[in-house]
């Protein structure tokens, strides 16, 4: 539905391309300029992402990619190198944490998983998270959102990988290059109540941090060298293709 190259030099907005969808969405830069780095296993280019730095779309331009509904589907990839394995790294998504309007995001570094079978966390990093909410706001009953799944294998620092979150309705599940990177408690997770509707108010899609608390936060620190999100939940057949072969728009 959307994919993104990040081919654009700092400074410009990183506008998408899609093989179906007419909508053209442009990630602006959050503060300052984002360096265009000459590497990356998309387009061999990179945006470097350093701390206080992200990009957004403004709600009003979110268009298709305000996914909401009680039988909606997403998948997020991207294509990055992490630089660091501080906790909790946003990789990109619609997830405002201080107004609670979440509705789906892909993270890096969690400080904890959740085992679905008794809703209990675990510490935890280096792991590949997806977030999906219904209701916006905390998992019902915890001082948190703690409903997500967490990936089996972890992403290295300085090493390219491709990760990606798919929702189809009924569970979230998280993959590295890939695969499947299954855990019989944290992967797949169940999940059937859908994705909130944050209305005209909602979040901005944001790539690098998220609101947390009235500021940008949960920073990622590193190269994201490609981002793509369709409204559907990917098979790991088609994941497994996507990355054996690229994206080539």
């Amino acid at each position: 539905m959307a994919f993104w190259d990040f081919s654009e030099e700092a400074g410009s907005p990183r506008v998408s391309k899609s093989f179906s969808n007419e909508e053209v969405y442009q990630l602006l830069e959050g503060t300052l300029p984002i360096e265009r780095i000459g590497e990356g296993p998309v387009n061999n280019s990179s945006a470097y992402i350093r701390d206080s730095t992200w990009f957004f779309i403004p709600r009003a331009k979110l268009g298709k990619l305000n996914i909401f509904g009680p039988n909606a589907q997403v998948t997020v990839v991207a294509w990055v190198k992490k630089d660091t394995e501080k906790y909790w790294q946003a990789i990109g998504g619609v997830w405002d944490e201080t107004r609670e309007k979440r509705q789906y995001y892909l993270f890096l570094n969690a400080a904890s998983k959740t085992h679905h079978d008794e809703m209990k966390r675990y510490p935890t990093n280096n792991l590949i998270h997806g977030h999906i909410s219904a209701t916006g706001g905390k998992t019902p009953g915890q001082i948190a959102w703690i409903s997500y799944v967490s990936s089996a294998d972890p992403v290295d620092v300085n090493q390219w990988a491709m990760i990606a979150i798919t929702y189809d309705g009924k569970e979230i599940k998280a993959f590295k290059d890939g695969r499947l990177s299954a855990n019989e408690k944290t992967n797949p997770f169940p999940y059937e109540e859908g994705i909130f509707d944050g209305g005209e108010d909602g979040a901005d899609f944001t790539v690098g941090a998220n609101s947390v608390i009235g500021k940008m936060t949960n920073q990622f620190i590193g190269q994201i060298s490609g981002l793509a999100v369709f409204d559907v939940a990917l098979t790991e057949k088609s994941l497994k293709r996507l990355h054996k072969k690229g994206i080539k728009l």
